[in-house]
């Protein structure tokens, strides 16, 4: 019996003319935009996509003209491949934008087995539940019978964890850290999303609680640890503080920002923490400001993955 593992994520533009495609697809994403008639959904994100695509475009005419997750994930694919492991395929598709789950799933219609595995740390209805429902529709249309298996959240991963807090190290460079603020910075939601009952809010709180400790554990003395959100859109209240908010008040002006929601690089990264919130930093006078990579397709991060799809369980859609 042939068996695959395929890494689930949202995506990102992999040209500039994908943007818009980007735009379309997340906005139109029921879970994301809870509109429930489709047609009014439709509407309001063919607006929405209107208003933000000269905006985006230029974003990511930034960064060199599309997102990074696409090449790092076919990196970390490669390398868990590299590896000695149990899979005849490791792939990945996106919920987005190309791959697409039902162009990737057509390569292993005869396949026994598929391990699923979001690249969300935490879970949230906007990542892995949009996820997981959009391979659903590709494998019910595509009428793929293989045993299905899901590798669930991660935060509370100790080996996991412990990746972070070295590639915290790696960034710092044993430089003086008592006077840099650790800030871990996770992509917001609006509140009325938390307020329905989605565990994301709860997650990276815990997450943060349990890295702060280990942090101290491990002998490195922060001046502070803090939590802040990025990426809000719209007038609507979104999960607070924001970095913004965070970065006024860090009396040392040093900081070092931490990427908590994301194990690959994108826009939102690479744009975002990297450009965007740097500027920010440099108009209040930071003399520190650096910005931690995410794991990627590190070596730690790939073994990593192979242990963690052997807690995967046995789901039915």
């Amino acid at each position: 019996m042939k068996k695959a593992l395929l890494l689930l994520n949202m995506g990102g533009a992999n040209s500039l003319a994908d943007v818009e495609i980007f735009l379309k697809n997340m906005f139109n994403d029921p879970y994301i935009l809870g509109i429930k008639n489709k047609f009014l959904r439709k509407f309001v994100a063919f607006m929405i996509t209107k208003g933000r695509l000269k905006t985006a475009k230029h974003n990511y005419e930034q960064i060199g003209g599309k997102s990074p997750i696409c090449e790092l994930t076919a990196k970390l694919c490669d390398k868990i491949s590299s590896l000695q492991n149990e899979f005849d395929a490791v792939d990945f598709a996106m919920n987005y934008t190309s791959p697409f789950a039902k162009d990737v799933l057509k390569k292993y219609e005869n396949f026994g087995e598929i391990v699923l595995l979001p690249l969300y740390p935490h879970h949230s209805q906007t990542t892995i539940t949009s996820s997981l429902d959009d391979f659903k529709k590709a494998k019910d249309e595509l009428k793929i019978k293989a045993k299905i298996l899901l590798c669930g959240p991660f935060y509370d991963d100790e080996i996991y964890n412990k990746i972070i807090i070295s590639h915290i190290n790696e960034a710092i460079n044993n430089i003086d850290v008592s006077d840099v603020e650790l800030i871990f910075s996770a992509h917001s939601l609006p509140q009325k999303i938390i307020d329905k009952g989605d565990v994301y809010e709860k997650h990276i709180n815990e997450h943060v609680q349990i890295l702060s400790k280990m942090i101290k554990d491990s002998g490195l003395n922060f001046k502070e640890i803090n939590l802040a959100y990025q990426s809000r859109l719209g007038p609507v209240k979104w999960l607070e503080p924001s970095l913004n908010e965070i970065l006024a008040k860090c009396k040392s002006k040093k900081a070092l920002i931490y990427p908590l929601s994301f194990c690959i690089d994108n826009s939102e990264t690479i744009f975002e923490l990297v450009i965007e919130y740097a500027k920010i930093a440099k108009e209040l006078n930071f003399s520190f400001y650096k910005v931690v990579w995410c794991p990627n397709f590190s070596d730690e991060f790939a073994n990593f993955i192979l242990q963690k799809v052997k807690t995967a369980k046995e789901i039915n859609f």
